[in-house]
Protein backbone atom coordinates (compact mmCIF):
# COMPACT_ATOMS: atom_id res chain seq x y z
CA UNK A 1 0.00 0.00 0.00
CA UNK A 2 3.12 2.42 0.99
CA UNK A 3 4.31 1.47 -2.49
CA UNK A 4 1.40 2.46 -4.26
CA UNK A 5 0.94 5.63 -2.52
CA UNK A 6 4.40 6.76 -3.41
CA UNK A 7 4.08 6.07 -6.84
CA UNK A 8 0.86 7.75 -7.32
CA UNK A 9 3.05 10.62 -5.57
CA UNK A 10 5.28 10.40 -7.86
CA UNK A 11 3.08 10.45 -10.62
CA UNK A 12 1.02 13.32 -9.70
CA UNK A 13 4.97 15.30 -9.07
CA UNK A 14 5.83 14.60 -12.54
CA UNK A 15 2.53 15.50 -14.19
CA UNK A 16 2.52 18.42 -12.61
CA UNK A 17 6.40 19.38 -13.54
CA UNK A 18 5.86 18.58 -17.28
CA UNK A 19 2.40 20.51 -17.69
CA UNK A 20 0.34 17.29 -18.27
CA UNK A 21 -2.87 16.94 -18.21
CA UNK A 22 -5.63 14.61 -16.86
CA UNK A 23 -8.77 14.36 -18.35
CA UNK A 24 -11.53 11.68 -16.87
CA UNK A 25 -15.36 10.96 -18.00
CA UNK A 26 -16.68 13.62 -15.43
CA UNK A 27 -14.16 15.97 -17.36
CA UNK A 28 -15.93 18.56 -20.17
CA UNK A 29 -12.77 18.38 -22.14
CA UNK A 30 -12.95 14.91 -22.85
CA UNK A 31 -13.76 14.01 -26.11
CA UNK A 32 -16.71 13.67 -26.96
CA UNK A 33 -16.67 11.60 -29.58
CA UNK A 34 -14.30 8.89 -27.73
CA UNK A 35 -17.15 9.08 -24.67
CA UNK A 36 -19.56 7.41 -27.21
CA UNK A 37 -17.26 4.25 -27.04
CA UNK A 38 -18.30 1.47 -24.18
CA UNK A 39 -14.50 0.91 -23.54
CA UNK A 40 -13.27 4.58 -23.42
CA UNK A 41 -10.74 4.80 -21.15
CA UNK A 42 -11.32 5.57 -17.75
CA UNK A 43 -8.32 8.09 -18.04
CA UNK A 44 -6.86 10.36 -20.44
CA UNK A 45 -3.73 12.01 -20.19
CA UNK A 46 -2.46 14.64 -22.75
CA UNK A 47 0.27 17.60 -23.61
CA UNK A 48 0.70 19.75 -26.00
CA UNK A 49 -2.26 22.35 -27.29
CA UNK A 50 -4.83 20.21 -28.45
CA UNK A 51 -9.22 20.27 -28.69
CA UNK A 52 -9.68 16.45 -29.53
CA UNK A 53 -13.59 17.92 -29.79
CA UNK A 54 -13.73 20.30 -32.25
CA UNK A 55 -13.72 20.34 -36.10
CA UNK A 56 -13.63 17.55 -38.50
CA UNK A 57 -11.51 14.45 -36.59
CA UNK A 58 -10.09 12.04 -39.42
CA UNK A 59 -7.66 9.02 -37.79
CA UNK A 60 -5.15 7.68 -40.65
CA UNK A 61 -3.41 4.08 -40.53
CA UNK A 62 -2.17 2.20 -42.20
CA UNK A 63 1.23 -0.55 -42.84
CA UNK A 64 4.61 0.39 -41.02
CA UNK A 65 6.07 -0.84 -44.48
CA UNK A 66 4.46 1.61 -47.04
CA UNK A 67 5.08 1.83 -50.73
CA UNK A 68 6.09 5.05 -52.04
CA UNK A 69 2.39 5.58 -53.57
CA UNK A 70 1.53 4.92 -50.06
CA UNK A 71 3.21 7.99 -48.44
CA UNK A 72 2.51 10.00 -51.53
CA UNK A 73 -1.47 8.88 -50.77
CA UNK A 74 -0.96 9.73 -47.28
CA UNK A 75 0.23 13.17 -47.81
CA UNK A 76 -2.29 13.96 -50.61
CA UNK A 77 -5.24 13.41 -48.82
CA UNK A 78 -3.76 15.63 -45.37
CA UNK A 79 -3.06 17.97 -47.92
CA UNK A 80 -6.27 18.18 -49.44
CA UNK A 81 -7.86 17.85 -46.22
CA UNK A 82 -6.28 21.06 -45.12
CA UNK A 83 -6.89 22.29 -48.42
CA UNK A 84 -10.65 22.11 -48.74
CA UNK A 85 -11.73 22.00 -45.21
CA UNK A 86 -12.09 25.05 -42.32
CA UNK A 87 -10.97 22.72 -39.93
CA UNK A 88 -9.09 18.96 -39.49
CA UNK A 89 -7.42 17.26 -36.89
CA UNK A 90 -5.48 14.42 -38.10
CA UNK A 91 -5.54 11.31 -35.72
CA UNK A 92 -2.76 8.43 -35.61
CA UNK A 93 -0.39 5.70 -33.66
CA UNK A 94 2.77 7.38 -34.19
CA UNK A 95 4.40 4.75 -35.54
CA UNK A 96 6.53 4.02 -38.62
CA UNK A 97 4.70 4.31 -41.81
CA UNK A 98 1.58 5.42 -42.79
CA UNK A 99 1.39 6.93 -39.38
CA UNK A 100 4.26 9.01 -39.49
CA UNK A 101 3.90 10.21 -42.68
CA UNK A 102 0.03 11.40 -41.66
CA UNK A 103 1.38 13.38 -38.95
CA UNK A 104 4.13 14.60 -40.39
CA UNK A 105 1.75 15.99 -43.59
CA UNK A 106 -0.39 17.57 -41.20
CA UNK A 107 2.74 19.58 -39.27
CA UNK A 108 4.18 20.14 -42.82
CA UNK A 109 0.39 21.72 -43.75
CA UNK A 110 0.18 23.92 -40.00
CA UNK A 111 -2.91 21.97 -39.08
CA UNK A 112 -3.42 19.52 -35.70
CA UNK A 113 -2.13 15.96 -35.80
CA UNK A 114 -2.54 13.98 -32.52
CA UNK A 115 -0.23 11.63 -31.99
CA UNK A 116 -1.67 8.27 -29.66
CA UNK A 117 1.44 5.88 -28.33
CA UNK A 118 1.25 2.80 -26.97
CA UNK A 119 3.07 3.71 -23.66
CA UNK A 120 3.34 7.18 -21.24
CA UNK A 121 3.92 10.42 -21.44
CA UNK A 122 7.73 10.14 -20.29
CA UNK A 123 8.83 8.44 -23.87
CA UNK A 124 8.68 8.60 -27.66
CA UNK A 125 8.46 5.22 -29.30
CA UNK A 126 10.25 4.90 -31.70
CA UNK A 127 12.73 7.65 -30.80
CA UNK A 128 13.54 8.40 -34.05
CA UNK A 129 10.05 10.23 -33.94
CA UNK A 130 10.88 12.45 -31.69
CA UNK A 131 10.98 15.56 -33.58
CA UNK A 132 7.32 15.11 -34.84
CA UNK A 133 6.36 14.58 -31.48
CA UNK A 134 7.27 17.49 -30.22
CA UNK A 135 6.32 19.38 -33.58
CA UNK A 136 3.09 18.52 -32.77
CA UNK A 137 2.70 19.62 -29.19
CA UNK A 138 2.42 23.25 -30.91
CA UNK A 139 -1.19 22.21 -32.58
CA UNK A 140 -2.49 19.23 -31.16
CA UNK A 141 0.23 16.82 -29.03
CA UNK A 142 0.39 13.51 -27.70
CA UNK A 143 -2.76 11.63 -26.16
CA UNK A 144 -2.32 8.16 -24.00
CA UNK A 145 -4.20 5.94 -21.31
CA UNK A 146 -1.08 4.90 -19.99
CA UNK A 147 0.43 7.01 -17.02
CA UNK A 148 4.35 7.57 -17.15
CA UNK A 149 6.66 4.17 -16.77
CA UNK A 150 4.40 2.09 -18.82
CA UNK A 151 6.46 0.85 -21.46
CA UNK A 152 5.65 -0.16 -25.42
CA UNK A 153 4.60 -3.66 -24.39
CA UNK A 154 3.06 -5.52 -27.74
CA UNK A 155 -0.50 -5.73 -26.34
CA UNK A 156 -0.68 -1.82 -25.81
CA UNK A 157 -0.54 -1.27 -28.70
CA UNK A 158 -3.78 -3.26 -29.82
CA UNK A 159 -5.21 -1.32 -26.83
CA UNK A 160 -4.33 1.92 -27.85
CA UNK A 161 -6.07 1.37 -31.48
CA UNK A 162 -9.25 2.19 -29.62
CA UNK A 163 -8.42 5.75 -29.18
CA UNK A 164 -7.51 6.28 -32.48
CA UNK A 165 -11.19 4.43 -33.92
CA UNK A 166 -12.95 6.29 -31.25
CA UNK A 167 -11.77 9.56 -31.36
CA UNK A 168 -12.49 10.30 -35.23
CA UNK A 169 -15.58 10.94 -37.49
CA UNK A 170 -13.61 8.83 -39.84
CA UNK A 171 -10.82 6.20 -40.10
CA UNK A 172 -8.95 6.02 -43.29
CA UNK A 173 -6.75 3.10 -44.31
CA UNK A 174 -4.21 3.96 -46.73
CA UNK A 175 -2.26 0.70 -47.62
CA UNK A 176 -2.63 -2.64 -45.47
CA UNK A 177 -1.63 -5.86 -45.91
CA UNK A 178 -4.01 -8.93 -45.76
CA UNK A 179 -3.30 -8.92 -41.96
CA UNK A 180 -1.98 -6.09 -39.50
CA UNK A 181 -2.71 -3.49 -36.72
CA UNK A 182 -4.39 -1.28 -39.20
CA UNK A 183 -7.33 -3.90 -39.82
CA UNK A 184 -8.11 -4.17 -36.06
CA UNK A 185 -8.51 -0.59 -35.98
CA UNK A 186 -10.36 -0.24 -39.34
CA UNK A 187 -12.89 -3.12 -37.08
CA UNK A 188 -12.69 -0.87 -34.22
CA UNK A 189 -14.35 1.94 -36.02
CA UNK A 190 -17.08 -0.53 -37.56
CA UNK A 191 -17.37 -1.62 -34.27
CA UNK A 192 -17.81 2.17 -33.10
CA UNK A 193 -20.55 3.09 -36.07
CA UNK A 194 -17.28 5.31 -37.18
CA UNK A 195 -17.33 5.83 -41.27
CA UNK A 196 -14.34 3.39 -42.57
CA UNK A 197 -12.21 4.04 -45.55
CA UNK A 198 -9.75 2.78 -47.67
CA UNK A 199 -7.61 3.51 -50.49
CA UNK A 200 -7.83 0.96 -52.93
CA UNK A 201 -4.58 -1.52 -54.39
CA UNK A 202 -4.15 -3.41 -57.48
CA UNK A 203 -5.10 -7.81 -57.26
CA UNK A 204 -1.48 -8.35 -57.06
CA UNK A 205 -0.83 -5.10 -54.47
CA UNK A 206 0.25 -7.30 -50.93
CA UNK A 207 0.81 -4.04 -49.31
CA UNK A 208 -2.87 -3.30 -50.57
CA UNK A 209 -4.39 -6.71 -49.78
CA UNK A 210 -6.07 -5.59 -46.41
CA UNK A 211 -7.44 -2.70 -48.18
CA UNK A 212 -9.30 -4.28 -51.12
CA UNK A 213 -10.60 -6.73 -48.47
CA UNK A 214 -12.25 -4.25 -46.25
CA UNK A 215 -13.65 -3.06 -49.66
CA UNK A 216 -14.70 -6.30 -51.59
CA UNK A 217 -16.52 -7.30 -47.84
CA UNK A 218 -18.83 -4.02 -47.81
CA UNK A 219 -16.93 -2.72 -43.96
CA UNK A 220 -14.83 0.15 -45.78
CA UNK A 221 -15.67 2.50 -48.47
CA UNK A 222 -13.31 3.09 -51.72
CA UNK A 223 -11.60 6.51 -52.12
CA UNK A 224 -9.38 7.50 -54.10
CA UNK A 225 -8.98 11.11 -52.69
CA UNK A 226 -10.04 13.43 -49.92
CA UNK A 227 -12.75 15.02 -51.96
CA UNK A 228 -14.26 11.25 -52.31
CA UNK A 229 -13.94 11.39 -48.51
CA UNK A 230 -15.28 14.84 -48.17
CA UNK A 231 -18.27 14.21 -50.23
CA UNK A 232 -19.40 10.71 -48.35
CA UNK A 233 -19.08 12.64 -45.27
CA UNK A 234 -21.21 15.70 -46.33
CA UNK A 235 -18.80 18.41 -44.93
CA UNK A 236 -18.74 21.62 -45.82
CA UNK A 237 -15.88 22.59 -47.94
CA UNK A 238 -14.24 25.98 -47.78
CA UNK A 239 -15.74 28.48 -50.40
CA UNK A 240 -12.33 29.58 -51.22
CA UNK A 241 -10.16 26.58 -51.70
CA UNK A 242 -9.09 27.00 -55.45
CA UNK A 243 -8.20 30.50 -54.32
CA UNK A 244 -6.44 29.66 -51.40
CA UNK A 245 -4.13 26.86 -53.13
CA UNK A 246 -3.46 29.26 -55.93
CA UNK A 247 -2.48 32.40 -53.36
CA UNK A 248 -0.39 29.81 -51.24
CA UNK A 249 1.69 28.61 -54.02
CA UNK A 250 1.79 31.98 -55.48
CA UNK A 251 3.27 33.83 -52.08
CA UNK A 252 5.55 30.71 -51.84
CA UNK A 253 7.01 31.77 -55.50
CA UNK A 254 7.65 35.33 -54.73
CA UNK A 255 10.90 33.97 -52.84
CA UNK A 256 11.98 31.80 -55.09
CA UNK A 257 14.99 32.40 -57.31
CA UNK A 258 14.69 32.12 -61.03
CA UNK A 259 16.20 28.89 -61.34
CA UNK A 260 13.50 27.56 -58.57
CA UNK A 261 10.87 28.79 -60.47
CA UNK A 262 12.32 27.62 -63.35
CA UNK A 263 12.79 23.97 -61.94
CA UNK A 264 9.12 24.46 -60.73
CA UNK A 265 7.46 25.30 -63.89
CA UNK A 266 8.95 21.93 -65.39
CA UNK A 267 8.05 19.86 -63.25
CA UNK A 268 4.20 21.11 -63.16
CA UNK A 269 4.47 20.25 -66.70
CA UNK A 270 6.16 16.96 -66.26
CA UNK A 271 3.30 14.36 -64.63
CA UNK A 272 5.58 11.66 -64.13
CA UNK A 273 8.31 13.95 -62.56
CA UNK A 274 11.74 14.57 -64.36
CA UNK A 275 15.31 13.02 -64.01
CA UNK A 276 17.87 15.57 -62.41
CA UNK A 277 20.12 14.88 -65.76
CA UNK A 278 17.30 16.23 -67.89
CA UNK A 279 16.99 19.05 -65.36
CA UNK A 280 20.67 20.41 -65.86
CA UNK A 281 20.25 19.82 -69.73
CA UNK A 282 16.71 21.75 -70.17
CA UNK A 283 18.03 24.56 -67.58
CA UNK A 284 21.29 24.89 -69.13
CA UNK A 285 22.72 25.38 -65.29
CA UNK A 286 25.33 23.05 -62.96
CA UNK A 287 24.52 20.33 -62.04
CA UNK A 288 25.64 21.22 -58.69
CA UNK A 289 23.22 24.17 -58.69
CA UNK A 290 20.31 22.24 -59.82
CA UNK A 291 21.07 19.94 -57.37
CA UNK A 292 20.83 22.87 -54.25
CA UNK A 293 18.10 24.63 -56.09
CA UNK A 294 15.82 21.21 -55.68
CA UNK A 295 17.07 20.40 -52.17
CA UNK A 296 15.44 23.87 -51.46
CA UNK A 297 12.07 23.35 -53.37
CA UNK A 298 11.82 20.01 -51.36
CA UNK A 299 12.75 21.86 -48.02
CA UNK A 300 9.80 23.81 -48.98
CA UNK A 301 7.35 21.04 -49.63
CA UNK A 302 6.85 21.82 -53.09
CA UNK A 303 8.96 18.92 -55.20
CA UNK A 304 9.01 15.32 -54.04
CA UNK A 305 12.89 13.42 -54.40
CA UNK A 306 12.08 9.80 -55.97
CA UNK A 307 14.14 6.84 -55.97
CA UNK A 308 16.64 7.02 -59.23
CA UNK A 309 17.18 10.69 -59.23
CA UNK A 310 13.61 11.58 -60.30
CA UNK A 311 12.03 14.79 -58.95
CA UNK A 312 7.83 15.35 -58.75
CA UNK A 313 5.93 18.23 -58.29
CA UNK A 314 4.02 17.80 -55.39
CA UNK A 315 0.34 18.78 -56.39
Amino acid sequence: MKESLARAEQEVEWIEEHGIKVWTLADENYPYRLRQCPDRPLLLYSKGNMHPSDGHIVSVVGTRQPTQRGKEMTENLVRQLHEQLESVTIVSGGAYGIDIAAHRAAIQCGIPTIIVPAHGLDRIYPYQHRPEAVASLERGGILTEFPSGTEPLAGYFVQRNRIVAGLADAVVVVESRERGGSLITAQMAVDYNRELFAFPGRPTDTSSAGCNKLIRCNKAALITSAEDLIDAMQWTRRNTSAQFVQTEIIGLRDDLTPLQQNLLTKLQEAEEGMHINLLVMETERPYSEVASDLMMLELQGLVRSLPGGIYRFVR
